[in-house]
């Protein structure tokens, strides 16, 4: 006779940290946007803290040059990655054996990096270093920059120039806007942060004669601000640049297919979710602008998408008190881009009528998790699992150098009361080595043998 497996005896502790474990992995992931609150049995609520840190450092390259592209390594960038946390939520019911309903919060996308210390990342405030890096040594000094501007725009009016006196000219105002800028911002360091929410709302229905298939779908909720600075000789003329992207909140949505097996604890889904287009007020700072005869502080609006992704979810009995799981994840980052206004505008007049993304990915990320789970008493049970992350490129953005990671997880779930239970997990990363690269193509630091940790708490209730 085949053994039955009871899914609500089986009990596991697997989503709360399964749920982070794409956090600092490719492109700008960081919850899994993961639905299994909703394909759980009967009435179900969870609320997950995850809590990441990570260590991501290197070394930035000693050639400031922006028409050399050699790297060169230089000085460390200390830790850059700052620690965060997050929270999921979901609560959903069956309305009769056929529908159901439910709402999922989470925060699917974000960034936290931050420079500091002794490298090219941080403004130094040093006029006449960053003159002399900018110019290959051609203006050695602030004033020397200052003077031949005045020799060849004397008085109030410009003399007729050759081409070639008009690119000199253009080269002293740009290195003098660097030099200021780097002046301004002495002491400040390059930052980013990037800060997502996500509601969704489900409605499933199922069918089959066992009702073991179940179709589902709902809209979905979205909102994205971020801030960025780049601050330091690495980043060259962009050196100053900042910008402030409001609040924006638009909509996709969701659809999947489920199927499940309760004798045998079986379950597996396919969850397909849309992009989301965004228009966003964005208000830009970038000193180099007007040496190019380019207003340097802009409010525009930006236009940014963020990425559609298929979830696979699965699960299945091993024996009564065991269960297999496996997670796989697709995001295609090599479509997203991040373009600001006045950052592309100045672009356009060194690398063509397209110009330059502020952020861009060159491969799309893959992320699979395996686990099992035991249970070990009628209301305790353990669970492990490894996982990898394919990345999305190498090189890639130098506000996060990191290409994808390996990881293994320990976790435990606890049954207070039949229907309430408290879970908690850890994970370690390794990240894999990576190469910050400028949107010029630009190498400008590389990290290597960085890792991470990674830890949740969940509470959760289960009732018919």
């Amino acid at each position: 006779m085949r053994a039955t497996f009871h899914l609500k005896t089986l009990a596991v502790a697997i989503a709360t940290i399964s749920v982070a474990s794409v956090t600092n992995a490719a492109g700008l992931d960081r919850s899994g946007q993961d639905i299994t609150a909703f394909l759980q049995d009967g009435t179900y609520a969870e609320a997950v803290y995850t809590y990441i840190d990570a260590d991501v450092s290197g070394y930035d390259s000693a050639n400031n040059n922006p028409n050399i592209d050699e790297y060169q390594r230089g000085n460390a960038t200390g830790d850059i990655a700052e620690s965060y946390d997050f929270f999921r939520y979901g609560v959903k019911t069956d309305l009769n054996d056929t529908f159901s309903v439910g709402i999922l919060y989470d925060e699917p996308f974000g960034a936290a990096a931050n420079y500091s210390g002794d490298n090219n990342f941080v403004s130094k405030g040093d006029l006449d270093a960053s003159i002399a890096a900018i110019t290959n040594n051609q203006a050695p000094t602030y004033n020397a920059a200052i003077a031949g501007i005045t020799a060849l725009t004397p008085g109030e009016t410009a003399g007729v120039l050759t081409p070639e006196q008009q690119a000199q000219l253009d080269g002293l105002r740009g290195a003098v806007a660097i030099a200021n800028a780097e002046a301004a911002n002495a002491g400040e360091g390059t930052n980013v942060e990037v800060r997502s929410e996500s509601i969704t709302a489900i409605l499933g229905a199922k069918f089959g004669t066992n009702k073991e298939f179940q179709i589902y779908g709902g809209p979905v909720a979205q909102r994205v601000q971020a801030d960025v600075k780049l601050r330091g000789l690495a980043y060259g003329p962009a050196t100053g640049y900042t910008s402030h992207i409001s609040p924006d909140q638009d909509y996709g949505w969701l659809a999947g297919v489920s199927y499940s097996k309760p004798e045998i604890a079986l379950k597996a889904a396919l969850t397909y979710r849309s992009e989301i287009d965004h228009k966003m007020d964005i208000n830009e700072t970038y000193p180099v602008a007007g040496a190019l005869g380019i207003n340097p502080v802009q409010t525009n609006t930006m236009e940014l998408t963020t990425p559609k992704s298929v979830n696979l979810d699965f699960q299945t009995g091993i024996n009564p008190t065991m269960l297999a799981t496996a997670k796989v994840r697709w995001v295609p980052w090599g479509d997203f881009k991040i373009t600001p206004p006045l950052y592309n505008e100045v672009s356009k007049g060194s690398y063509g009528p397209n110009g330059l993304n502020l952020v861009e990915y060159e491969d799309d990320q893959w992320q699979v998790e395996l686990g099992l789970a035991k249970r070990l008493a009628p209301a305790l049970a353990v669970s492990g699992t490894v996982g990898w992350d394919s990345g999305a490129g190498d090189p890639t953005t130098s506000l996060g150098p990191i290409d994808g990671y390996y990881s293994v997880g320990l976790g435990a779930k606890y049954n207070v009361t039949p229907e309430w239970a408290v879970s908690a997990g850890g994970k370690y990363l390794w990240f894999g080595d990576a190469k910050g690269q400028l949107p010029t193509g630009k190498i400008v630091g590389d990290f290597q043998d960085n890792d991470g940790y990674i830890l949740g708490m969940k509470l959760s209730y289960q009732g018919k």
